[in-house]
C-alpha cells in the first residue's frame, strides 16, 4: 500500500458517516415544480434522475483517481422520500444510536421538517403498498414473519454483466433507437408504453453522460491550478478519461474502472436496489483491459493494485442509507451488500482464474476494509494455489473472502431455468443470492422469519406476543404424540405464511412495475431494451421473487433442541428398534427409530 492509498484509506475511514438530504431535495424539486406532471411515470422518473445527476454536489478528493460519490461528501448518505419517508423520529433514532449512528445535522432535520415530509406524505411507494395489501398480509407484517419491508430499500440485489465494457451509453442510445422503430403500431396493443419505457431510458443515459461531463469540467479546472506537475498529468488524464466514459465503452483499465463507478453511482443515487449495485465478476470484466494495457505499456502491474486500491476505497465511502420506524431501531446495517466475485468459469466451462484475480486477493488482503464485501467462487477447474491464496486471507480473520460452490451456484441457476452459459457468467450477490449477472432482475421484498413461525406453532397458531390468531389451528403441541406432529404443524404454518407472502409479493412488484420503473437500471440489464420493457415490469431475460429465509440456524437448533431434549417430549434410546407412545403428560418421542 502505497502513501496515496494509506491517505485515502485512512480518510474514508475517519469519515463521519452522515445523512444527506440533497437527493430529497433535488427530488421534491423537481416534481414540485410540475415539469413532467404530464408525462408517463416513466419519462417522470428519467427527467427526475436527470435532473439530480446534473445538480448534485461534484466531489473531487485530493488523492483520488475513481471519482464520484453517493452524496456530496464521503460517507454522506441520501435518503429516497419516493419510496418510504423518515420522521423527525427516525431522524433522532439514527442520529442516537449507540452502533451505526449517522450524523443529522439541524438543516437536514429542518428540511425534513418544513418541505420533505410534507410533500411526500401518502406519496411514497410504500404507502401505496400498505393501501393495498390485504389484512392478513399486514398482521403477519406486524407479527414479525415478514421484516425488512422497504424502509428506503426497493426490491432486490442487483449485479453488473459486461455490457458496459462493450458497450458504451451512446450505443445505448442507438439501440434505443432502433427498438423504437421495430414498434408495431398496428398490432401491439402495448407499443406506446414501450415507447415511453425507451423514451425514459434515453433520457437516462443522456443523465449520467452529462454527470461524467460535469466531472470532466471539474477535473480540468483543478488542472489548471494545480502546481505538481505529476497531479496535474494525472488531473488531465481524468479529465479524458470522464470525457470518453461511459459515453463510449473503455479502452483501458482506469476507462474501464471508471466507467463501472459512474454506472454504480447512477444505480444507487436513481433508486436504492437494496442498498447497492454489484459489480459481479470484476476479474473477468476487467481482464482484457488489464492484459491489453500491461502488453502496449500504459499500465504496470503497481499501478493496477494502486488503481483498484483506490477503487476500493469508493466502495467503502457509501454506507448503506439507514433505515426508518422499528428497523432504524433495530437494524445496524453498515455495509452497501456489494459483494465483488472472483474466480469461477467462463461461459465455456474452462477455468476462469488469472493474473486480475490473483491482484484483486491482494487488494482485500491489504486493504481490509468492511466493504466491498468479497468472495472466491471455487469450482473443480480451479487450481489449488488459488484456493490456497484466499485460504490464506481467511485465516487472518478478517472475515473476507467468503467461500461459494460455482459448480453449485450453477447447478442451481440452471434448475431455475438459465442456460448454462449464462448460470456459469452468473455468481452471488448481496448476502449470498444467486443469480444470472446482467440478465436478471431479483425481487427480494423482505426477510421471512422462521422462528418465529415455530413460535406461533407452539402457540397453536396464536401470537403470543399479542394474543392474536395469526395462523390456522393446528393443535396444542402437549397433545401431541411425536415429534413428527410438531414438525408436521410446523410446516402448516411455514405453508400458510408463505401464501401470505407471495400473494403480498405480487402486489408489491405490480406496483413497483406501475409506480416506480428504473430506466438508468433498465439500461444495463440485458433484454430490456430490446423488449422496451422496465427492469421492474419484466424487462430482464430472468425474472425472480426471493423469499429469503431467516434465522436457519436458529430453526435447526430449536427443532433439534425440541426433538432430543425438550420439555415436551423425550426420544428413544439409541438401541429401540420400535416406537411406543410415552406416558409421561406432554411427552414426545419419535415415529422413526434415531440415533444420536
Amino acid at each position: 500500500m502505497n502513501e496515496r492509498i494509506k491517505r485515502l484509506r485512512n480518510q474514508s475511514l475517519s469519515a463521519v458517516p452522515s445523512l444527506s438530504d440533497e437527493r430529497a431535495r433535488l427530488l421534491t424539486h423537481f416534481f414540485k415544480s410540475g415539469v413532467a406532471r404530464t408525462a408517463p411515470v416513466p419519462v417522470q422518473r428519467a427527467k427526475a434522475f436527470a435532473a439530480i445527476m446534473a445538480n448534485k454536489k461534484i466531489y473531487i478528493g485530493p488523492d483520488e483517481l475513481i471519482v464520484g460519490e453517493r452524496g456530496p461528501v464521503p460517507k454522506a448518505t441520501p435518503t429516497y422520500p419516493e419510496v418510504c419517508i423518515h420522521s423527525q423520529q427516525d431522524l433522532d433514532i439514527i442520529s442516537g444510536r449507540e452502533k451505526v449512528a449517522f450524523s443529522v445535522d439541524e438543516s437536514v432535520r429542518q428540511n425534513y421538517r418544513d418541505e420533505i415530509i410534507p410533500f411526500w406524505q401518502g406519496h411514497s411507494i410504500r404507502g401505496k403498498l400498505f393501501s393495498h395489501l390485504p389484512q392478513e398480509w399486514k398482521d403477519a407484517y406486524t407479527g414479525g414473519i415478514f421484516t425488512e419491508f422497504q424502509e428506503q430499500r426497493s426490491p432486490g440485489h442487483t449485479a453488473c454483466g459486461d455490457k458496459i465494457y462493450r458497450k458504451g451509453f451512446v450505443d445505448l442510445k442507438a439501440e434505443i433507437g432502433a427498438a423504437v422503430n421495430r414498434l408495431d403500431f398496428f398490432n401491439d396493443r402495448e407499443a406506446m408504453d414501450k415507447k415511453n419505457q425507451l423514451e425514459a431510458m434515453a433520457i437516462a443515459a443522456d443523465g449520467l453522460i452529462a454527470f461524467a461531463n460535469r466531472y470532466a469540467d471539474a477535473l480540468l479546472q483543478m488542472a489548471e491550478s494545480e502546481l505538481d506537475p505529476d497531479r496535474k498529468a494525472e488531473l488531465m488524464q481524468m479529465d479524458a478519461i470522464c470525457r470518453r466514459v461511459p459515453a463510449h465503452a473503455p479502452e483501458t483499465f482506469w476507462e474501464a474502472l471508471q466507467t463501472y463507478w459512474f454506472v454504480h453511482v447512477g444505480v444507487i443515487t436513481e433508486l436504492n436496489p437494496w442498498d447497492a449495485f454489484n459489480p459481479g465478476r470484476l476479474d473477468q470484466h476487467l481482464y482484457p483491459f488489464y492484459e491489453k494495457d500491461l502488453a502496449e505499456g500504459r499500465l504496470t502491474k503497481e499501478r493496477a493494485r494502486e488503481l483498484l486500491c483506490a477503487f476500493w476505497v469508493k466502495f467503502n465511502n457509501h454506507p448503506a442509507p439507514p433505515k426508518t420506524g422499528v428497523t432504524a431501531k433495530e437494524s445496524n446495517t453498515y455495509v452497501d451488500f456489494a459483494l465483488i466475485n472472483i474466480g469461477g468459469v467462463k461461459a465455456n466451462g474452462s477455468d476462469a482464474i488469472n493474473d486480475l484475480s490473483y491482484l484483486i486477493l491482494d487488494v482485500i488482503e491489504q486493504m481490509r476494509l468492511l466493504q466491498p464485501s468479497s468472495m472466491v467462487q471455487l469450482s473443480k477447474k480451479n487450481p489449488d494455489r488459488f484456493i490456497k491464496r484466499a485460504l490464506n486471507i481467511v485465516k487472518t480473520g478478517f472475515g473476507q473472502p467468503s467461500i461459494f460452490n460455482t459448480d453449485a451456484i450453477v447447478q442451481e441457476l440452471v434448475r431455475q431455468g438459465k442456460t448454462v452459459e449464462d448460470a456459469r457468467e452468473g455468481g452471488a450477490s448481496g448476502c449470498v443470492e444467486a443469480g444470472a449477472f446482467g440478465r436478471e432482475a431479483y425481487f427480494l421484498t423482505g426477510y421471512f422469519n422462521m422462528p418465529k413461525v415455530l413460535e406461533i406453532t407452539l402457540n397453536n397458531g396464536v401470537d403470543p406476543e399479542n394474543g392474536k390468531q395469526l395462523g390456522p389451528v393446528t393443535g396444542d403441541p402437549c397433545e401431541f404424540n411425536f415429534f413428527e406432529d410438531l414438525f408436521d404443524a410446523w410446516t402448516r404454518q411455514l405453508n400458510h405464511f408463505i401464501d401470505i407472502k407471495i400473494r403480498g409479493n405480487n402486489i408489491i412488484e405490480q406496483i413497483n412495475a406501475r409506480f416506480m420503473p428504473v430506466p438508468f437500471l433498465s439500461l444495463l440489464i440485458d433484454d430490456c431494451i430490446e423488449k422496451g420493457q422496465d427492469y421492474n415490469a419484466g424487462g430482464a431475460r430472468y425474472n425472480t421473487s426471493y423469499i429469503q429465509g431467516v434465522g436457519l440456524g436458529s430453526i435447526t437448533d430449536a427443532l433439534t433442541a425440541l426433538r432430543f431434549g425438550g420439555s415436551c417430549w423425550t426420544t428413544l434410546p439409541s438401541t429401540a428398534t420400535t416406537t411406543t407412545r410415552p406416558t409421561t403428560s406432554c411427552r414426545w418421542s419419535s415415529r422413526h427409530t434415531t440415533t444420536r
